[in-house]
């Protein structure tokens, strides 16, 4: 049978394209290994094409190599003692063939086949397209086993750690958006929100820790950290991503975690002309509603030139039921109050629960009582129009010379409706009315009491109709430059990735003061009503819930950034120092700047200024309509309620009058500009100990920052008002840090890789954190401003780690890291502001108080990480020949952490956002027809935050299953089925203790059919 691999690759800032002419050194280390693996691995490093007979040709094992050869230096030795031969058809193709006397034909003139584009990163074949072809039969492309064999090619070829997931495996499973496809990789987890998969944490970090870069550009995407919304962006238009655990001096900083590459497609990946369209429609179980999906890939090469575009377009309708804001509150809320609130809470304490509160304005006392904040019933619509494009322009004369201008856009646009019926037990006006039962076991380690099931004085009750509007649209431009002598290379970079971002939101809000009974049940709460001859039933009682205001904000975030690179590497061959194969040097430069405006406005009455309604408009007033009726899917499948509200479709005609407009609000304002400069070397060195080839990467980063922050101050204005100053007013902040590095693997025998890493890295803090502002909580007494002054977060980190390589693409893979992390950004309390009046919604005075300041700061001391990460990845068919077609891909990440959160009453808490477990196992089988894979995800429990920064509340622990099916009709058309969360699972959390529960949220099943056409 006759085999052609085809591969087209981009060798990250080495493009390593070698044409018989040169014979400069190129190739990195491999070891002694099968022929088609090291075919494989050779045509990563350098473009060539290998045509060979494997019924002639066998596959015999083949010699390891040396790091540094040249293309054809490289061939020789590989194919030494196999009894084979090669021979140049011409620049970019190879024939191997059986005779090894007869010597290599000469090459013909370059013809640009095989050619290859750089890319991002240093001593990294970076595979974007690979197709492996049986000319005597069905053609296949896009196997999932093939791409996995190229992820565990692109594993290898890496000078750090890294994993790497390809067009196919990106795309193929039943994945929303580049989040979920992202979450079958080692270590890699994502956070969900309302059933859909929105950020990526790496090895159980949290999400701001990861560093996502999009063709070598940090990406905008409007939010108020450093980290990607990642919901944004339809997997559909990428091509390849790599997560680097262990970076090199070259990598831009940034990535406590990992850090995230990705790429798009571009036209010379592809060895002919490609066009690739799909379409298909998800049905979600609870919204019943039905989505479309479409997308297409064109590209094309004519002499020297090509282009290629992708585009893809979605739809997503999906209802999401909730119990949720079922916090702690601590019981200071009615014992400091003044009046008769904090001296019947005292009595109902001690009649009811036999607890004596002597000091009620000790808080180190009252903060340890507990009682349930709220009980909201949530209904949630969530309607998202995206779309994304790429566009690639590439000018390639020859092997050496690449131009190429790439271009992505898109846009997000979303749009939700909230539906909440709520009781609000810690009310302004409420107190203790009865203590039915109390819990002083659970968390007696931690001296608190938590009041179970309560009657109140004055519930506020609330009928909320919230409407959420948010667009993003987001575009990047770079240009690169790839440039190769016979022993340089040279490549450049220039490139724009902008986000502009706008929220607007709404909030029509009725209220009922009244008696009421809140508890906790089973796996949420409820609220009832109490024996209290007033109560009343809160879900009934339209004419009781008063207007109090539609509510609304505006937001709008512009979040730029400008970056250049150049990076030079010399290829050395010193005869007094043999093991030196490389010298790289470089810069970088970034410019980034955020603005945020908003504003907010309450509408009272008919007309501007008008409080007509407030106290007079009731709920019944407005036009109702059963909650099963305004949201598709039917009437609130978690218990059984119904009640009716007004739709955000009506509140819009009813309330906005005439000329309404959000003014924006200066206190809100902010901005902030950041520019980086980088400068790095490094040194590639390869040599042999004994028998072993040995590969290191040595390297170090300088780093100097500057940011500055505007904003406008606050003043006090003669009637008492608070108003801010004519213009903005500045801060700057700076940093500088050197960051070393080392990367090194060694073949400790045939197929069995050590690996090993250290460095220090960095991650800067959050825009939004070191932003010059303040802003306030009036229900909390709390005002909440930035820092500019706020340092990065740092790691020296390191990892050791084995892999062994299997036949036909398998992999074993284990690995212990470990992480010192200096600097982690908390909350502090910085200073006081006496004697600030609060005010009731209605207008009265709710008491005059000492507000809190509280600052972003680095924390001192250090914090250690470590863990294991293990990896399985096994065709079944190397164990038997019964179970070809059949494989396994297999993670398991375990984290131990002293990352302590930053409770005020001490209790110890892991750092918000971190996971101790983290694994993903998927099984397949496939054929040249048919394929079919189930994924389980796992993520296990973590510490979502600190619940009025006393309390750590919890995010449970969750697994999905996801399924893929797929038939192919005949080498053009593809049917594939898929299945996203099989199980219904639930998402839920709980406040330090699985009894309290905070959430239970259901988002249901979501099914799609889909044709795919590849041509």
């Amino acid at each position: 049978m006759r085999r052609t691999l085809f591969l087209s690759i981009a060798l990250a800032l080495n493009p390593l394209v070698a044409t018989a002419q040169q014979a400069a050194p190129a190739t990195q280390a491999m070891p002694a290994q099968s022929l088609d693996h090291a075919l494989n691995a050779l045509s990563q490093q350098t473009g060539l094409q290998f045509v060979y007979d494997s019924a002639a040709a066998g596959n015999p094992r083949t010699a390891a190599i040396p790091a540094g050869l040249s293309a054809e230096d490289a061939l020789k030795r590989l194919l030494q003692g196999t009894g084979l031969r090669y021979r140049y058809l011409n620049a970019g193709t190879v024939t191997i063939e059986a005779n090894a006397a007869a010597a290599p034909a000469a090459p013909q003139a370059a013809t640009g086949i095989g050619a290859a584009t750089g890319g991002p990163g240093p001593q990294e074949a970076s595979l974007v397209s690979a197709r492996l072809q049986d000319l005597d039969g069905v053609q296949v492309t896009g196997s999932y086993s093939r791409s996995l064999e190229q992820a565990v090619d692109l594993k290898r070829a890496n000078i750090g750690f890294s994993d790497s997931i390809v067009a196919t495996d990106v795309a193929d499973f039943p994945e929303q958006n580049l989040a979920e496809a992202l979450q079958r990789m080692p270590g890699v987890a994502i956070e969900r929100n309302k059933g859909l998969g929105t950020k990526v944490s790496v090895r159980g970090l949290p999400t701001e820790y990861t560093h996502v870069s999009i063709n070598n550009l940090a990406t905008a995407s409007g939010s108020g950290g450093r980290d990607v919304e990642f919901d944004m962006f339809a997997s559909e238009i990428i091509q390849q991503v790599t997560v680097k655990k262990s970076p090199t001096a070259a990598d831009e900083e940034g990535g406590i975690a990992g850090s995230v590459d990705i790429s798009t497609a571009r036209p010379f990946d592809y060895p002919d002309r490609k066009l690739v369209a799909s379409a298909e429609g998800a049905y979600n179980s609870i919204s019943e509603k039905t989505d479309p999906k479409f997308a297409f890939l064109a590209s094309d090469t004519w002499g020297d030139w090509g282009a290629l575009v992708s585009f893809a377009s979605a739809k997503r309708t999906n209802r999401t039921d909730s119990t949720s804001g079922i916090n702690f509150r601590p019981l200071t809320r009615f014992l400091g109050a003044s009046g008769t609130r904090s001296s019947q809470a005292v009595d109902v304490l001690a009649r009811d629960a036999g607890i004596v509160v002597s000091d009620p304005k000790d808080t180190d006392v009252t903060d340890r009582l507990v009682f349930q904040d709220k009980v909201g019933d949530r209904v949630y619509l969530n309607e998202q129009d995206k779309w994304g494009a790429t566009a690639s322009l590439q000018y390639k004369p020859s092997q050496d010379f690449s131009l190429t201008f790439d271009a992505m856009l898109g846009s997000y646009d979303t749009h939700e409706d909230e539906y909440d019926a709520a009781a609000y037990s810690a009310s302004s006006k409420s107190t203790l009315q009865r203590i039915y039962d109390y819990d002083a076991d659970t968390l007696a380690d931690d001296g608190l009491v938590v009041l179970r099931d309560v009657a109140y004085t004055a519930t506020q009750h609330e009928f909320l109709s919230k409407e959420r509007t948010n667009k993003t649209d987001y575009s990047q431009y770079s240009l690169n430059l790839d440039w190769k002598g016979d022993t340089w290379q040279l490549d450049a970079m220039a490139g724009y990735s902008g986000a502009d971002k706008s929220l607007d939101y709404a909030n029509l809000k009725h209220v009922a003061y009244a008696p009421s009974r809140t508890r906790w049940t089973g796996h949420s709460g409820e609220t009832i009503p109490s024996d209290d001859p007033n109560t009343i039933d809160m879900y009934n009682a339209p004419e009781r819930y008063l207007f109090e205001a539609y509510e609304t904000s505006l937001e709008k975030i512009s979040d730029d950034k400008y970056a250049a690179q150049l990076n030079f590497r010399k290829s050395l061959d010193l005869g007094f120092f043999p093991a030196l194969r490389a010298l790289q040097f470089g810069g970088r430069y970034t410019d980034k700047s955020k603005e945020r405006r908003y504003g907010e406005l309450k509408i009272t009455g008919p007309t501007a200024g008008s409080s007509a309604w407030v106290g007079t408009r009731t709920l019944a007033d407005s036009p109702l309509q059963p909650i099963g009726d305004i949201v598709p899917g039917g009437g609130y499948s978690l218990k059984g309620l119904d009640w009716m509200m007004i739709s955000n479709d009506d509140a819009r005609d009813l309330f906005r009058y005439d000329g309404f407009y959000t003014p924006f609000d200066a206190g809100q304002y902010y901005r902030v500009d950041e520019t980086a400069s980088a400068l790095y070397a490094m040194a590639d060195l390869a040599f042999d100990v004994g028998t072993v080839p040995v590969t290191i990467n040595a390297g170090t980063r300088y780093v100097d920052t500057q940011v500055t922050s505007y904003g406008y101050h606050p003043i006090q204005n003669p009637d008492g008002s608070t108003g801010y100053s004519d213009a903005p007013v500045s801060q700057d902040g700076d940093y500088q840090r050197w960051l070393p590095s080392l990367n090194a693997t060694a073949e400790l025998v045939p197929d069995l890789l050590l690996r090993a890493a250290a460095s220090k890295t960095m991650m800067r803090p959050a825009l939004s954190d070191i932003a010059y502002k303040r802003t306030a909580s009036w229900s909390s007494y709390r005002f909440t401003d930035g820092n500019p002054d706020l340092q990065p977060t740092y790691a020296k980190q390191w990892e050791v780690g084995l892999e062994r390589y299997l036949d036909n693409g398998g992999l074993l893979a284990a690995s212990y890291f470990y992480k010192k992390i200096d600097g982690v950004v908390i909350s502090a309390l910085t200073g006081t502001v006496p004697d600030v009046t609060v005010y009731n919604a209605n207008g009265t005075v709710n008491g005059v108080y000492d507000f809190d300041v509280y600052q972003p700061v680095n924390a001192e001391g250090s914090y250690e990480v470590d863990g294991w990460e293990l990896v399985a990845q096994l065709p079944l068919g190397m164990v038997h020949p019964a179970l070809e077609g059949f494989g396994i891909n297999a993670n398991y990440t375990m984290l131990d952490s002293s990352l302590a959160g930053e409770s005020d009453l001490g209790i110890k808490t892991p750092m918000p956002g971190l996971a101790d477990k983290v694994y993903n196992f998927t099984a397949y089988f496939e054929n040249d027809r048919f394929d079919a894979r189930v994924s389980y995800n796992h993520k296990s429990a973590y510490v979502e935050s600190i619940g009025y920064n006393l309390y750590p509340i919890w995010r449970d622990a969750y697994g999905q299953v996801d399924v893929s099916i797929g038939y192919r009709i005949n080498d053009v058309v593809k049917l594939t089925l898929k299945g996203i969360n099989l199980t219904d699972e639930a998402t839920t959390g709980y406040t330090m203790d699985p009894a309290f529960p905070t959430m239970y949220e259901l988002s249901g099943r979501r099914i799609s059919l889909g044709i795919r056409a590849d041509f």
